[in-house]
């Protein structure tokens, strides 16, 4: 049991941190034009905010919206709850909760393999995607039809699920859109301190969904969740801070965050129509395949440097 939730701590930690590399580079330019003052509270209070806040409360907020029987308040203590009863609504809804979250993740992955700019991780692979970009719209709206057919036949509520997925990641993604672009507006901006802090509160609660809603391939425990992403969270403030230039080096480590999303969607819209995952098998797969990127990115570096 406790080697168990270790390794999905691990697991959410890597994650987390990894996924949330194109957060923490965003981070680090618009803090580069800000005061000293400013800087110091975002590291603070920023981080309390980002692990207790954010990472804290969109789970159970999560676990809330589909299990709305529970009311906000029993939702919250089910996180922490022995209670078979509330365990069994939690389950109750799970297949609800994983069809959303496995769509929205795969519709994230898709989205990146085939429109987003991109150093070639598996060159063959990417490059072909990459020039059939203009079939994006086309393949995700197959693939929502074709999960969502399915899961009617199991549950009305599941088919409904699958829309919620594909509806979060249209609304993240303009977010995401809107903030990149932002981005490039505060640097060398005039605009005051406040207002970066506010963006940047803004930016970190939008790029979290992606990983908190991957958590639950890994589990349906809202405590190991909060426990393995604020880790994470930790750690990516500790990269904006000191070590960003240095993470930028390692150019493949969004390609082991992309696919490690892709397989973790897999994973969770199997578990959505009763396939049984072993708990271990989503963080296994998570370290596996970032691993399998980050000595990529090592030996580029290291060619590179030859050069």
């Amino acid at each position: 049991m406790i080697f168990s939730a270790l390794v999905t701590i691990i697991g959410l930690s890597l994650f987390e941190t990894v996924s949330s590399v194109d957060n923490a580079i965003i981070n680090a330019e618009v803090l580069s034009t800000m005061g000293k003052r400013a800087k110091r509270w975002f590291l603070l209070w920023g981080m309390i905010i980002a692990v207790f806040l954010v990472r804290g409360l969109l789970p159970w907020a999560i676990v809330w919206a589909f299990n709305p029987s529970l009311g906000p308040i029993q939702a919250f203590s089910a996180a922490w709850s022995s209670d078979p009863a509330v365990h069994a609504s939690i389950e109750k809804s799970a297949p609800i909760l994983l069809i959303a979250g496995g769509v929205f993740l795969l519709f994230l992955f898709l989205h990146w393999l085939f429109l987003e700019d991109k150093r070639f991780g598996l060159p063959r692979t990417e490059k072909f995607f990459m020039s059939q970009g203009v079939w994006f719209y086309a393949v995700v709206s197959i693939l929502l039809a074709s999960i969502t057919w399915f899961a009617l036949k199991q549950n009305v509520l599941m088919g409904f699920g699958a829309v919620v997925g594909s509806t979060l990641f249209f609304i993240t993604h303009g977010f995401k859109q809107n903030a990149e672009a932002e981005e490039q507006k505060l640097k060398g901006s005039i605009r005051s301190d406040l207002s970066k802090l506010f963006f940047l509160e803004i930016i970190d609660a939008t790029f979290s969904l992606d990983s908190v809603l991957g958590s639950f391939a890994f589990t349906l425990s809202v405590p190991l969740i909060l426990i393995g992403n604020g880790l994470g969270a930790v750690l990516v403030r500790q990269l904006t801070v000191g070590n960003i230039e240095r993470i930028k080096k390692y150019v493949y480590l969004k390609n082991g965050a992309m696919y490690s999303i892709l397989a973790l969607g897999i994973v969770m819209v199997m578990q959505s129509f009763g396939h049984h995952i072993p708990e271990y098998i989503s963080p296994v797969l998570t370290v596996a395949i970032i691993l399998f990127f980050f000595f990529k990115s090592k030996i580029a570096l290291k060619n590179s440097q030859k050069i």
